[in-house]
């Protein structure tokens, strides 16, 4: 039996809040195939590298980000026939989350907001699917486990946790109604005892992230009012 040859590459979801928005890690390729389009941080694994390591190596080598406390987990593989144009490539794609992320020294390596990424056309091979991936994932993982404390500082208050919220799911929340939700979550948040006033207005509550994995109860995204009845178009 003939064994079949095949390349294993690594690619990179790397997810932050900048400006107010949820951005995303670009590479510009500069090269064919699809030279100028964006694409995620990656690269092929070696043949002595575990996936985790080969992941932590591209972090440093294509995403600039060495020796930066980030969360890491896999996130899925890709592996339909013609994902790639040059041969048959397995792609294992890894999410990662951090706050404050440093922009990289890499002149096409950028942070770009995603909803203009995924709203562009010329994306390489399938990192445009692969991106929306990580960002449901993300969105998701937002609801029953503690990962919006990932995009926090060590340091927090409820303010600045409840925009994590909005940023990452794309709409407004009710501030009394997430303060009561978050603080009333098991082992979420710890009072840290100490106040700021970077938020504005008054002193502002501490909070540092708890030892909850998962969230009880769950934080549960807003869900379109599918019910409601439609406004009749009016023509000017």
């Amino acid at each position: 039996m003939t064994v079949p040859r095949l390349a294993v590459t690594v690619d990179l979801v790397v997810l932050t809040v900048r400006g107010h928005r949820l951005c995303a890690l670009m590479w510009r390729r500069d090269r064919d195939p699809y030279n100028g389009c964006w694409s995620l941080p990656g690269g092929f694994i070696q043949l002595d590298e575990d996936l985790p390591v080969a992941a932590a190596r591209l972090m440093a080598e294509r995403a600039g980000l060495a020796d930066v406390r980030i969360h890491l987990e896999q996130l899925a593989t890709y592996g339909y026939p013609d994902r790639d144009p040059r041969q048959r490539v397995v792609s294992v794609a890894y999410l990662g989350l951090a706050p404050d992320l440093p922009a990289s020294s890499r002149a096409q390596v950028l942070w770009t907001p995603v909803d203009d990424l995924i709203n562009r056309d010329r994306a390489a091979f399938d990192h445009r699917r692969i991106l929306c991936d990580g960002v449901e994932r993300a969105r998701a993982k937002l609801e029953y486990t503690s990962l919006a404390a990932a995009f926090c500082p060590p340091e927090f208050t409820v303010a600045e946790l409840r925009r994590v919220y909005e940023i990452v799911w794309g709409c407004p929340l009710d501030p009394r109604n997430f303060h009561r939700k978050v603080t009333g979550a098991d082992r979420f948040l710890i009072p840290t005892g100490r106040t700021t006033t970077r938020d504005g207005g008054r002193p502002a509550q501490l909070y540092r992230r708890g030892d909850a994995e998962q969230l009880r109860p769950p934080m549960l995204r807003p869900r379109p009012d599918r019910t409601a009845t439609p406004q009749p178009l009016t023509h000017t």
